[in-house]
């Protein structure tokens, strides 16, 4: 049983109307596990390289080539770098470049009989990966929602599923972040 539940807002930026998860997290995760999490709340499929910045410190995969100063987040719990008001940055999809602003809104004792990790609650669906971004994001609903978008086809047939910029289920989410344990 963890010692402590980190309550993390993690809101996808620039980005309206705003995509936003509530996930609680043993605060023994490390940075690894903490990417995992919001990888599985928010919907992405983990395809593209990532990183934190936490007080100023960039945390992710290290670097084989050196090339980018990061820490290791392998060896970096959440319980040792935040606490409750901490905000901290995740960037994910280096070339689309999705920031979510992620703030500790709590840290307390879990609860009995509760599994972690556990989404508690959340607003509308996230982009699809590759979709280009906030601005290709706003192209992408635009299109998919006008049959007579010039793009409308393209786009509809590119998800390969209905896609409704509104939905959000975070029993799903849960169900998803529960494979993670």
């Amino acid at each position: 049983m963890p010692r402590q539940i980190f309550h993390l807002l993690v809101t996808l930026a620039e980005v309206a109307p705003p995509v936003w998860r509530r996930v609680q997290v043993p605060g023994g995760y490390t940075l690894d596990r903490v990417h995992r999490v919001i990888q599985h709340a928010m919907g992405w499929q983990d395809c593209h390289l990532h990183s934190f910045e936490i007080n100023g410190a960039q945390y992710g995969e290290p670097d084989p080539d050196g090339e980018l100063l990061l820490r290791d987040e392998l060896d970096t719990r959440l319980d040792a770098v935040a606490s409750k008001g901490t905000r901290l940055r995740y960037t994910y999809d280096f070339g689309d470049w999705w920031e979510h602003d992620v703030v500790v809104e709590d840290v307390g004792a879990p609860e009995p009989d509760m599994r972690y990790p556990y989404c508690a609650d959340g607003e509308r669906a996230c982009p699809p990966e590759d979709v280009g971004g906030a601005f290709g994001y706003v192209e992408f609903v635009s299109a998919i929602a006008d049959p007579a978008h010039p793009r409308h086809t393209e786009m509809r047939g590119w998800v390969d599923r209905r896609f409704d910029p509104a939905a959000f289920d975070p029993g799903r989410a849960t169900t998803l972040l529960r494979r993670l344990t």
